[in-house]
């Protein structure tokens, strides 16, 4: 085998260190209107199914901004797409600082879910480019972990910012940041096809890969064939259920524990933590536990699968008594225990994608599983903020991500199914499993 170089660790480690900031920051911006949630409500008069239309107003665009997204990172990469997305987000969430009526939040939060769009799919190609089969499911891991991260230190963070300066300037300073590593990224990134690699560093690259030399340029017909794979459908609809449950605990835990749990926002902005510690704990081990899995002989999509299934059906275990349990620290505990297990399935989701197409249409996939995710998750705010508007509980809602966690587990284990090493590009993309 040969040795990895200098060059490719030197690119690696920029490549996960700026992924992760920018999925930190990704996730904090997302995160600003939860922690706000009751003082913007407060401000412009909102009730809760109007917030919770408002929390869904971007996860609708981003779901929708997926598809063309997709094929849009296959075709100009990595480095413009994703930087060009952090930069429009950005402005988008300094805009966020300025609104005076929900229209015009709802259509700053609608550029931003189109603008965040391309990190995902753009982090699992990055991926795939610039690390062999072997040893992808560290990395995703580990950037994947930002989207727990951020949430893990969003509380504490911007409840801070929101208490010291209002919630309007913490929006406009988390922008500027975004701007800043939206920059750094342009600058510093390249993708795989703008190096000159050596005869070693594409040896190290594409060794245990089970598929042909990638084709160049993007085949818009292949991206369609794509949509006829049982494995693609199994990913779109068991995502679903994965992302429906985060979402439903980003947008709703802070407004959940004030509400439900009678809890200051002061006290609220460090509880909110403690769950996402366990939520990255999850996140991080899924592809570890991935390349553990395939080291030991499994084969390289049931090595993602099984530790995905695991992960849904106990994130709805440990929902179910959180929802019922009259102690707030035991909620806090199940909370913490559902958001391991979630995690890990999200994490492994993503693993799952740098295994099931090849290089040139890796983010094409992945923007097909985000799609799937975000439609599904996007039912998550809307139905929350109607059941607790009607029951005055949160009861209700939890049992409802439960339920919906528990049937992605099945989509999951009876559609999703390992796929033969192809043969030549098309044949790598098109056969049916």
């Amino acid at each position: 085998m040969p040795e990895k170089s200098s060059r490719l660790k030197r690119t690696q480690t920029i490549a996960i260190v700026f992924l992760t900031l920018a999925g930190i920051v990704n996730y904090l911006d997302r995160s600003t209107l939860s922690i706000a949630n009751h003082s913007v409500a407060e401000e412009l008069h909102l009730n809760g199914a109007q917030m919770g239309l408002l929390l869904s107003a971007f996860s609708l665009a981003y779901a929708f901004a997926q598809l063309p997204v997709g094929a849009l990172l296959d075709r100009f990469g990595s480095r413009v797409m994703l930087g060009l997305g952090m930069l429009v987000w950005s402005l988008a969430q300094v805009a966020g600082g300025f609104i005076q009526t929900l229209n015009h939040f709802l259509a700053a939060r609608i550029v931003l879910g189109v603008a965040e769009a391309p990190l995902f799919p753009a982090g699992a190609k990055v991926i795939h480019e610039w690390f062999a089969v072997r040893e992808r499911g560290g990395p995703t891991g580990t950037f994947i972990s930002s989207s727990t991260i951020a949430p893990m230190i969003a509380p504490p963070l911007l409840t801070v910012l929101m208490l010291s300066f209002g919630w309007r300037p913490m929006f406009v300073i988390m922008g500027v940041l975004g701007v800043l590593v939206a920059v750094g990224w342009y600058l510093v990134y390249r993708n795989r096809d703008q190096v000159a690699l050596t005869a070693a560093e594409t040896a190290w690259l594409e060794d245990g890969a089970q598929e042909a030399p990638q084709k160049k340029g993007f085949d818009f017909a292949e991206w369609g064939m794509l949509l006829k794979l049982r494995n693609t459908w199994g990913m779109v609809f068991g995502f679903m259920g994965v992302i429906y449950m985060v979402w439903l605990y980003l947008t709703w835990l802070p407004a959940y524990l004030e509400k439900e749990r009678h809890l200051s926002i002061a006290h609220t902005g460090w509880l909110v933590a403690i769950p996402y510690v366990f939520g990255t704990i999850g996140m991080a081990s899924s592809g570890f536990i991935a390349d553990w899995l395939l080291k030991r002989g499994m084969a390289p999509i049931r090595s993602r699968k099984w530790p995905l299934c695991i992960g849904l059906i106990g994130a709805a275990a440990f929902t179910v008594p959180a929802a019922y349990t009259p102690s707030t620290a035991l909620a806090i505990t199940y909370v913490s225990l559902a958001m391991f297990f979630v995690n890990l399935s999200s994490g492994s989701a993503w693993a799952l994608v740098s295994v099931a197409a090849p290089r040139h249409l890796v983010a094409s996939l992945g923007s097909m599983q985000n799609f799937g995710g975000y439609l599904g998750g996007s039912f998550a705010p809307v139905i929350t903020g109607i059941v607790v508007d009607q029951t005055h509980s949160f009861v209700n809602a939890l049992l409802i991500s439960a339920a919906v966690a528990f049937a992605a587990a099945f989509v999951y284990l009876f559609v999703v199914k390992e796929v033969a090493p192809h043969g030549a590009n098309r044949a790598a993309a098109t056969q049916p499993t």
